[in-house]
């Protein structure tokens, strides 16, 4: 018999193993991959280029949405402007 093959060596059992080991090694890196995609688009479409509401904004929807009633959003506003 030839050394290294069969059941004793790197045969079937060997081979099955690195074959397992090996697509475990491609999916960590490529849901590694994935994960840092998402993650870096989220953090550039969640802050940076989006612009905060001005004071008056926030007052408005506040209004809008009955927070507030009118009474203490004219009277915020007055104070804003």
């Amino acid at each position: 018999m030839m050394p290294g093959w069969g059941w004793g060596g790197m045969g079937f059992g060997g081979g099955l193993l690195g074959f397992l080991f090996m697509i475990l090694f491609w999916g960590v890196l490529i849901a590694g991959v994935v994960l840092a995609v998402r993650w870096l688009t989220e953090k550039s479409r969640s802050g940076e280029g989006r612009q905060e509401d001005s004071a008056l904004e926030i007052l408005k929807k506040r209004y809008a949405r009955g927070e507030i009633g009118k009474e203490e959003f004219e009277e915020k506003k007055k104070d804003l402007l």
